[in-house]
C-alpha cells in the first residue's frame, strides 16, 4: 500500500489559462476519521474512468496517510456513487507543471462553488518546492478543507 504525502493550498487568483481541465465526481461510502472509502469518476475528452480509493488516518501534520487505489469498471463506479453520502463532490481538476512538480488545482462546483484548492504531492514530508504566484495560504491539515468534510459542511455554507 502506498503512502501519500501532499500539501494543500488555497488558490488566490486565476487558474493559469494554459492548463486544460477534466471533470471529477466523487462520493464516500465510508466517512470516518480513521478511514475513508471513496468512489470517483474522472471524465476527460471522450474517456471516463472509475476508481475505488481507501485512505487511512493522516499523520499529525495532515500531510501524509496511507492510500490504496484501484481502477474499477465505469458502470460499477456510477452505481456505487448512487450509494454514497450526498451531495457528491463535483470539481474540475487542472494539472499545472511547475518547478519540477505537478500541481493539481481543483475548482469546486455546486455546493462547494467558489472554493479553489491546489495540492502538490511530495516524496518526503520535508521536501522543498517552489510555489507558483497564484498560490495562497497553506491549508494542509485544516480539516474543513478535506473533501469528505466538504460533504458535511459545504463551502457555500461557510460564514
Amino acid at each position: 500500500m502506498g503512502k501519500e504525502i501532499e500539501r494543500k493550498f488555497l488558490v488566490n487568483g486565476k487558474i493559469p489559462s494554459s492548463v486544460k481541465g477534466f471533470t471529477l465526481q466523487q462520493g464516500y461510502l465510508q466517512l470516518q476519521k480513521e478511514r475513508s472509502v471513496r468512489i470517483r469518476t474522472i471524465e476527460s475528452a471522450n474517456k471516463i474512468n472509475g476508481y475505488l480509493t481507501i485512505k487511512g488516518i493522516g499523520d499529525e501534520t495532515g500531510a501524509s496517510r496511507y492510500e490504496f487505489e484501484i481502477e474499477i469498471p465505469v458502470p460499477d463506479a456510477k452505481y456505487l456513487l448512487t450509494l454514497c453520502d450526498q451531495p457528491l463532490i463535483k470539481k474540475t481538476r487542472y494539472n499545472y507543471p511547475f518547478g519540477g512538480f505537478l500541481w493539481e488545482i481543483d475548482e469546486f462546483h455546486d455546493v462547494n462553488a467558489g472554493l479553489i484548492l491546489a495540492e502538490i504531492e511530495l516524496e518526503s514530508i520535508n521536501q522543498e518546492f517552489d510555489i507558483p504566484d497564484f498560490i495562497g495560504k497553506e491549508v494542509t491539515g485544516e480539516v474543513e478543507y478535506y473533501n469528505l468534510m466538504l460533504l458535511k459542511n459545504p463551502f457555500t455554507a461557510w460564514k
